[in-house]
């Protein structure tokens, strides 16, 4: 019997995605990962291999408003957070790494949300 592994689609997509993406000190990677019941977000510095910035469903500042983090308007808090903090570190461009997930639902709200608090992408 085989049994087929429910992330390997989005696996494979993730690292034909991550061939071209690649972030920098100057423009470091905005990457997003999503699961049922939270939605997690950093902007990461590949060069020197280190995060930046991280924002997620599950901290303290998003749970004191929200109930739940698996839908979209919790999707859109995430990216005003992630902007904002990211804004507080000098950083206003960055490159989009959506992982490997259709950029859809979530992941567009978190987008949008980000570009609206000022980062370019």
């Amino acid at each position: 019997m085989i049994i087929k592994d429910r992330r390997a689609s989005r696996n494979l997509r993730h690292d034909r995605l991550r061939r071209h993406v690649r972030g920098s000190a100057g423009r470091p990677r905005l990457a997003v990962f999503r699961s049922l019941n939270h939605i997690y977000a950093q902007v990461i510095d590949d060069d020197a291999g280190r995060t930046i910035v991280a924002v997620d469903t599950r901290s303290k500042e998003f749970r004191q408003g929200h109930k739940t983090g698996g839908n979209v308007a919790a999707a859109k808090v995430i990216g005003e957070l992630l902007g904002q903090r990211a804004k507080a570190q000098g950083i206003e461009r960055v490159v989009f790494d959506r992982g490997g997930y259709k950029y859809h639902g979530r992941v567009k709200a978190l987008a949008e949300a980000a570009r609206a608090a000022g980062l370019v992408f």
